[in-house]
């Protein structure tokens, strides 16, 4: 049976996040307050529309934006852990579900050569309007109170999942790699043989151990395997496929 990778994308595949990076394409290398401010809770693809408008206006086109994406640092060890999933691809299946976009997350893995890993990217829609502006949408809409309004990542996986069993496709074991609080409500899904993976020192970690010492808490099933690097991840990855 194949083995699935689910991975969030900032700060988890790369070690920044990517809707922040990408203000270094404009040549103050800020925003005004006016878009700054406008952030609502919630609501951060909005806010990331707002940003895409005002990088536009300012003259920086796509392939600048593009050029700049490229330069993301990759947290360490992901590079060989993608490699080796991408020289895997009968074994392994590897997804991303991510809050950032489809068009940054496309650009950041084919500048590295990496693309070839991904099966598939979940995450907000993005696009080059007739004007040379990048616009966004809404992965999609959802009734879960946990999550952005964007996007439920469980939702995504539990869909995912479904589809594939459509297909005749069954994994015999889940790693979900993340690092944030949108990661929290996808591990409710998982199985005992499945293993969560938060980033150590990151929210993820803390809110896994937090439900962790609440009393008789099993809300999250799965095995908790922390990292640090992608070689730790591509340790426990090797050690699944030769069990």
């Amino acid at each position: 049976m194949k083995i699935l990778v689910v991975f969030d994308f900032d700060h988890t595949v790369v070690d920044d996040n990517s809707d922040i990076w990408v203000i270094k394409c404009l040549p103050s290398q800020t925003l005004p307050s006016s878009v700054r401010g406008s952030y609502r809770k919630g609501h951060w693809t909005e806010y990331m529309g707002r940003v895409m408008t005002y990088i536009g206006d300012q003259g920086v086109i796509p392939d600048r934006v593009r050029s700049v994406m490229e330069t993301i640092p990759f947290t360490p060890g992901m590079t060989d852990l993608l490699t080796f999933i991408s020289e895997n691809k009968s074994s392994v299946d590897c997804i991303v579900i991510s809050d950032s976009n489809t068009m940054f997350i496309d650009w950041i893995l084919k500048g590295a050569g990496l693309r070839a890993a991904v099966d598939q990217v979940f995450s907000n829609t993005a696009s080059i309007n007739e004007s040379g502006y990048m616009e966004l949408q809404q992965h999609h809409s959802h009734d879960c109170d946990k999550c952005p309004v964007n996007m439920c990542k469980r939702k995504v996986l539990e869909a995912y999942l479904s589809e594939k069993a459509d297909g005749g496709v069954a994994y015999g074991r889940i790693f979900y790699v993340g690092d944030g609080g949108n990661d929290l409500c996808p591990t409710f899904c998982l199985r005992e043989h499945d293993a969560v993976m938060p980033r150590k020192g990151f929210t993820l970690e803390k809110l896994l151990a937090r439900l962790n010492v609440q009393e008789g808490n099993s809300s999250v099933g799965a095995k908790v395997i922390a990292w640090s690097s992608g070689t730790e991840i591509l340790q426990e990855l090797k050690a699944s496929l030769q069990s």
